[in-house]
């Protein structure tokens, strides 16, 4: 049984995603189910990149002392990466 869902979408995106789903012959709610089962399979685990750190002795290199730093900058690139659709 499925459950029925409200979104709200600026006009100008609603009629680009009515003319997609109606040139793949669907309906607006079809082609919004589709895409979030796309999106759930699709979703990728994210590792932390603390998962490569603390593995064995760095002996004294610089990434065993500036590992924070190290991780909090790669965090924040992960933030400005652009996601993909």
């Amino acid at each position: 049984m499925m459950s029925r869902t409200q979104i709200t979408l600026d006009p100008e995106i609603q009629r680009k995603v009515r003319q997609r789903a109606s040139d793949m012959g669907l309906s607006l709610a079809e082609y919004v189910r589709r895409l979030v089962v796309r999106d759930l399979r699709s979703s990728k685990s994210i590792v932390s990149p603390k998962a490569v750190f603390d593995l064995g002795s760095s002996d004294g290199s610089d990434i065993a002392k500036h590992k924070d730093a190290m991780l909090r900058e790669a965090f924040a690139a992960e933030r400005r990466k652009p996601r993909r659709r």
